[in-house]
């Protein structure tokens, strides 16, 4: 991390003045990466409402004079816009939920049973067992049913289960169809995160001919990137964040909280393959996001090259990435997500600093 940054104080507001700071390599590293807007936007409150504002926001100049960043990825065209004030805006919730999901409305519950199978048959791990997904996104496509119901309640050994059952299933999905080989890992945790179904699962597909879109892309970027600069977007890509204070270990594995973020929270982990050690790294990060940082809803996505190499494959530098969002409150009655962030650019609600801050290991 460079020593110009403390992420305690460090606001996404103050992210231009860091940037000046920089040496000129580290500038120069991060301007072929990213595009930074500050901007202020001007409204006036009526007196009416000067009470109600300050009680809301905190501060009535805060909100006539809204300082709003925004943050562009040049290689790959994400981008987000931060103003913290909207993490305060006025949102309605549901009634707090006491019903208990009994055994009956848990379809996950006895997997044997009520659960289709893959015609190669199921995987079992100690903690979790494959079922064929009902409602498929790929030809090769399963559920991971985790025995621990509750997504939040997960320990170092339920990951590192999780993860090395996962690859004996994409064995098993490969053998029978030579041609399925890019394999993507996803785990929606609770009704905020996607789950339509309560108890704990992730997804895993295994795709054939080509990558899943967004990681073909991500990958295009990035070889398009080392022939224009000679070198390592990946590299670049953390160095870029631990320049401006967002970069931290996670064990011996690179992670950062994200500048141009999917969803709150988004913090990436660079791994080498889907392994005990990357496992305890996204049990590590998650378990924080929930313990300290009161995630309730959140997404894990684990994406990477092709488990089994062609001939002509181009993936030189690809890690296996790890990402981890915040999805809000469950009991949140609207989304957290609009059109913005479909058809312009990701409207985030917090501060990647503020985020930055809960990994204080």
């Amino acid at each position: 991390m460079s020593k110009l940054t403390n992420t305690s104080s460090l606001l996404t507001p103050d992210l231009p003045d860091l940037l000046a700071a920089l040496s000129p390599d580290q500038r120069a590293r991060f301007n072929r990466i990213f595009n930074v807007e500050l901007v202020t936007g001007e409204l006036r409150v009526p007196e009416p409402m000067h009470e109600w504002v300050v009680g809301r926001f905190g501060s009535l100049d805060e909100v006539e004079n809204q300082k709003i960043v925004r943050v562009t990825n040049i290689v790959t065209w994400e981008g987000a816009i931060f103003n913290p004030l909207r993490a305060r805006r006025p949102q309605r919730f549901r009634e707090e939920q006491h019903q208990h999901m009994s055994d009956h409305d848990d379809l996950f519950a006895d997997p044997m049973r009520m659960t289709t199978e893959d015609v190669y048959g199921r995987v079992h791990g100690q903690y979790c067992v494959t079922t064929s997904n009902i409602a498929r996104w790929d030809a090769q496509c399963s559920v991971l049913i985790f025995k621990e119901p509750d997504p939040l309640a997960f320990t170092r050994d339920h990951l590192r289960d999780y993860f090395r059952t996962s690859l004996k299933w994409a064995d098993a999905a490969h053998r029978v169809d030579p041609e399925a080989r890019f394999l993507a890992w996803m785990w929606n945790g609770g009704s905020a995160g996607g789950a339509s179904i309560p108890h704990a699962h992730a997804q895993m597909g295994l795709g054939k001919v080509t990558p899943y879109a967004m990681v073909e892309g991500l990958r295009r970027a990035a070889v398009s990137y080392r022939e224009r600069y000679g070198a390592d977007y990946f590299v670049d890509l953390a160095n870029a964040h631990n320049d401006v204070g967002l970069g931290f270990k996670v064990g011996v594995l690179d992670a950062f909280v994200a500048l141009t973020p999917a969803r709150m929270k988004d913090t990436w982990i660079l791994g080498s393959a889907l392994d005990d050690t990357l496992a305890d790294a996204v049990h590590d990060v998650l378990r924080t996001l929930i313990d300290v940082g009161s995630v309730r809803g959140f997404d894990v996505g684990v994406v990477m090259p092709p488990l089994y190499a062609q001939p002509g494959d181009a993936w030189e530098g690809f890690p296996v990435i790890a990402r981890i969002l915040d999805r809000g409150r469950p009991d949140a009655l609207s989304s957290d997500i609009g059109a913005m962030d479909f058809f312009g650019a990701r409207i985030i609600a917090d501060d990647p600093y503020l985020t930055r801050a809960l990994f204080a290991w």
